[in-house]
């Protein structure tokens, strides 16, 4: 377990399993040797990018390993791969899908391909969820609608379970598992001699479509999942291949307060995809507040944005404008607007969201084979494992 600790929030962790407690990401960043995206290199990316993204002006994405690198490479014509992933272990919740969008929207500025892993067997390995196999492949298929509905490029995108593509992933598997001991693995990962040696080894698979292409390769993900590709850049070079680049978010509030992240778990922390309305006004209406006890103080005192989570989640992906934003701050610290005010805001927001990627979703049944088989980019990894 990463176990961290700061003075002004005390001790949280951090893995790729767990997050618990008020996370401090500068001393994440220092503990997990990161890099703050700082405004120059800000600014090279979003020139590269032809536009800016709220998620990238206000710091959600805010963290890397060589992005520098990724510009150079795409500055001078050699271009990157993106490759992000789901594990298949449940429903979707929008904690799950804001990196798909963000992914998207680096697939559509760069118009590079997206490499997109469904890690069944991960998923059926932990013994500690209760899935079976056949819980895992179904909600392999169910995971793979709500990524489709994102919008992707199904000729530069493709989806594979991992369970299904296992025979063009294993001879590379092979080679990067031979790099890893166990010592590494179990100091990286916390493994202990109780660990299945199933889960001992799917670290190696985990780094596989790092490797798909001769391309640096970046990653899109909350920084929880940076243990994985440090051993990949520990080791790729030995096999020819560039070292990962990852861009890393923050990980979006749970309902139930600042600290943490959703959870599965604990259904009242999220919303997810599936919801309808009147769950969604329900579960925003009881999310933790940054406002007074009554009324008067609240005009008279304001409320607390930082640790208000309509607020919160309307800055971190559902209001993209940066000044109607600003003005909601101004005017919550004011005591303008009242807690339940900004909780309407937000729930208007939310069911419109839900609305259209739900519509979108059902459009997905009707796809998948362009992501999976039809499409060009499927096409031509699925030739790999027939020829």
């Amino acid at each position: 377990m990463n176990i961290f600790g700061s003075e002004d929030r005390g001790e949280f962790i951090v893995t790729p399993w767990t997050v618990e407690g008020e996370v401090d990401y500068n001393k994440l960043v220092e503990k997990f040797g990161t890099n703050l995206i700082d405004d120059r290199l800000m600014e090279r990316f979003i020139k590269a990018a032809g536009e800016s993204h709220h998620l990238l002006r206000r710091r959600i994405f805010f963290s890397h390993r060589d992005l520098d690198k990724i510009l150079d490479d795409w500055e001078n014509g050699r271009g990157f791969f993106l490759y992000t992933g789901r594990g298949p272990s449940g429903p979707m919740h929008i904690g799950h899908i804001i990196p798909f969008y963000f992914t998207k929207w680096l697939q559509d500025n760069f118009k590079v391909n997206v490499y997109i892993q469904l890690t069944d067997d991960e998923k059926f390995l932990e013994e500690s969820r209760g899935l079976t196999l056949e819980d895992a492949t179904k909600w392999s298929y169910e995971n793979m609608l709500d990524i489709i509905a994102v919008g992707f490029n199904p000729d530069k995108t493709f989806i594979f379970q991992d369970t299904e593509y296992i025979k063009n992933m294993y001879p590379l598997a092979l080679k990067v598992a031979r790099k890893i001991n166990f010592s590494w693995v179990r100091a990286v990962f916390g493994f202990t001699h109780e660990t299945n040696i199933g889960l001992i080894f799917y670290p190696a698979l985990q780094i596989v479509p790092a490797l798909f292409e001769k391309k640096r390769c970046l990653i899109p993900a909350a920084i929880d999942q940076d243990p994985y590709w440090r051993i990949q850049r520990d080791i790729a070079e030995s096999l020819g291949y560039y070292k990962t680049a990852a861009i890393h978010s923050k990980f979006l509030p749970p309902l139930t307060g600042p600290a943490g992240k959703m959870s599965a778990s604990r259904p009242e922390s999220a919303i997810y995809l599936y919801d309808d309305a009147k769950t969604v006004r329900k579960k925003i209406w009881l999310a933790y507040s940054g406002g007074q006890p009554t009324v008067e103080l609240h005009r008279k005192l304001g409320g607390n944005p930082e640790v208000d989570v309509a607020f919160q989640w309307l800055y971190f992906f559902f209001e993209p404008d940066d000044a109607k934003v600003k003005k909601l701050e101004e005017d919550y610290r004011a005591g303008k607007i009242l807690s339940g005010e900004m909780k309407n805001i937000l729930i208007e927001k939310v069911i419109e969201f839900l609305e259209k990627h739900q519509e979108r979703r059902e459009e997905a049944k009707e796809l998948i084979h362009l992501f999976k088989y039809d499409g060009e980019l499927a096409r031509e990894m699925w030739k790999k494992i027939h020829q």
